[in-house]
């Protein structure tokens, strides 16, 4: 993490993302995401913010290529814990899963960009994230869509990499007019396999 503040997990996560879905494209963008600055995580906001823009002016690809991401970077992030913290949490009762993959999922938004706040709750059964300044989300005029399915997408993957089930949705978006990202995060009550965590 540099000054900026933006992690080297989203800045991958994301190269990765476009090289899949935008493989035509991914010479266009590497002239923000390069190589020496994914090496080194020295990729700051101004370079990160022309890539979302263009993203964004790709249509339907922006959903794909930011949900891609989400999911890299959990997998990632689950695969960089010590194995006895990722062997503890999968063995742990499902109630006790739950927050804590959700306290971890807080921490991946941190290391995707120092500058957002993130709090989880569960109650009666349904989780909510809430991500305050999200990265994807600063636009100068609202749009009709919400633009942060990175998060979703990242919350959702790490629960299924610990075996809880759950089909994450974005209840409010900053950029289509809402105080903060809201993810709402519906638990089934019964688990996934979880033999990829373990």
């Amino acid at each position: 993490m540099r000054e900026s503040g933006v992690g080297r997990v989203l800045v991958a996560s994301l190269h990765q993302a476009i090289g899949d879905v935008l493989p035509t494209r991914l010479g266009f963008y590497e002239h923000w995401l390069h190589a020496e600055g994914l090496r080194d995580g020295t990729i700051g906001l101004a370079p990160l913010y022309a890539v979302l823009s263009f993203l964004r002016q790709e249509g339907a690809a922006y959903d794909e290529v930011t949900t891609r991401a989400g999911r890299y970077a959990a997998q990632w992030t689950v695969e960089s814990m010590r194995p006895f913290t990722r062997s503890t949490i999968a063995r742990a009762p499902l109630f006790v899963r739950r927050r804590a993959v959700l306290s971890r999922v807080t921490s991946l938004i941190r290391m995707s960009y120092d500058g957002s706040r993130t709090t989880s709750r569960i109650r009666k059964g349904v989780g909510q994230v809430t991500v305050h300044a999200s990265v994807f989300c600063a636009v100068r005029e609202p749009v009709p869509h919400p633009l942060c399915r990175y998060y979703a997408a990242a919350v959702e993957e790490m629960l299924t990499l610990f075996g809880v089930e759950s089909r994450v949705t974005v209840e409010s978006c900053r950029a289509a007019g809402g105080d903060s990202c809201t993810l709402c995060v519906p638990f089934a009550t019964t688990p996934v396999a979880k033999a990829e965590a373990a």
